[in-house]
């Protein structure tokens, strides 16, 4: 029986759907992602456009109106309309995730982990003849040395990323409604001795959206946006934090030729994108610029990316980026994506972002190929299939 397909329109402040069914039809189909907003792109009648809802205004709105796809009373994919365009009879509306929303919003506040704290010297301006005693205690009361400075609190990861978000959400008109899990991470923010704290500081116009996307890429760890039917029949938006990652191995799920797989697309290696070693530089100039070097020689030519990170200061942040550079460049062959039909291998909906899948596929020129593959992003089709975005789960480094 073919699934049902509905989609819903509510405005992005209210809980109450403006429109339980929109004659909607997909241009591209729902695009969930891994560590981003996803997104989708219909066509609707001109004349609904225009319609307005209980508040007036028109009820597909850009940055006014969210919309759900719900399969089988399941809410699949959310996000929030961010352009209607009009060409002739034709009227096209592109949406994206939640999570798009931090993106040109700055951070108006005031955030350090890991500050340098220098004690004040109680016996500072008491030996004004540098003889190493005390004034007027010479003989008996030697000047001890200056405290030693350190370093202040340290942030968690993830209490730095709620933080931001909980920023953008309490700004006038900025609350979309999106809870952050509450665990901790682990990983504090900053050098343990003080010498490179991690600031957020509002004088710099940091972009909370390309915050929130370096300490995901730097730390590293995975997020995903969900969206659920609550207890109440509200929406509940959720962004789910992966400590390091999101997903696990599938032993129980396969893809394969002549079993599930419907298309794959053409495998392929990594030409220039080959590289063995990696040059990070950091914050700095000149000669005092921050650098890293990191490699994985394994018996082919060397070849060398340079990666430039302004962000980054810290040899740990350096050397983790490096790493992460060096895990997608120096993997072989790899299955860019594939579509899939529902099969009882791998029922359509089965999978998390982030799982870990066995691809087994005849490659022309290579033979039989057996590789795991990460689900990076999926896109789930009205007629049963589901197109799959991967990477080579060897090519992580967390």
């Amino acid at each position: 029986m073919p699934a049902t397909w509905r989609f819903i329109a509510q405005r992005v402040f209210s809980t109450h759907i403006i429109d339980p069914e929109i004659p909607f039809t997909l241009t591209s189909n729902p695009r969930r992602e891994l560590s981003g907003p996803g997104s989708l792109t219909g066509v609707i009648d001109p004349e609904y456009a225009r319609l307005r809802g209980p508040d007036g205004q028109p009820i597909l709105q850009e940055w006014s109106t969210k919309i759900y796809v719900e399969i089988d009373r399941a809410i699949r994919w959310g996000g929030i309309i961010t352009k209607v365009s009009y060409d002739g009879p034709k009227a096209t509306v592109i949406a994206e995730g939640l999570s798009c929303y931090p993106h040109g919003i700055p951070y108006e506040d005031y955030m350090i982990s890991g500050a340098l704290i220098t004690p004040k010297d109680p016996y500072a301006g008491k030996d004004r003849n540098g003889d190493g005693w005390v004034d007027g205690q010479k003989g008996k009361v030697r000047v001890p040395p200056p405290p030693k400075p350190y370093a202040g609190p340290r942030i968690d990861t993830f209490d730095a990323f709620r933080k931001i978000w909980a920023h953008i959400q309490s700004r006038p008109y900025g609350n979309i409604g999106l809870e952050i899990d509450g665990h901790a991470h682990g990983e504090l923010l900053g050098a343990a001795d003080g010498t490179d704290p991690w600031e957020l500081a509002w004088w710099d116009n940091p972009d909370c959206g390309q915050t929130l996307d370096e300490l995901t890429r730097s730390t590293p760890f995975d997020w995903a946006e969900t969206h659920s039917w609550g207890a109440a029949n509200e929406v509940v938006h959720r962004i789910r934090l992966g400590k390091p990652r999101l997903g696990r191995k599938r032993p129980d799920l396969r893809i394969a030729e002549g079993e599930n797989l419907v298309a794959i697309a053409r495998p392929e290696g990594l030409g220039d994108d080959f590289a063995n070693e990696a040059v990070v530089l950091g914050r700095g100039q000149g000669r005092k610029m921050k650098r890293a070097q990191v490699h994985r020689y394994d018996g082919r030519l060397r070849r060398v990316a340079v990666v430039t990170d302004k962000t980054l200061a810290s040899d740990k942040a350096l050397r983790t980026r490096g790493e992460r550079e060096l895990a997608g460049r120096t993997q072989g062959l790899q299955i860019p994506s594939v579509e899939i039909r529902h099969h009882p291998n791998a029922p359509v909906g089965s999978w998390q972002l982030g799982d870990d899948v066995r691809i087994q596929v005849t490659v022309p020129w290579v033979g039989e190929v057996d590789i795991w593959h990460r689900i990076v992003a999926d896109e789930l089709s009205s007629s049963d299939t589901c197109r799959l975005d991967l990477r080579r789960s060897d090519s992580f480094h967390y």
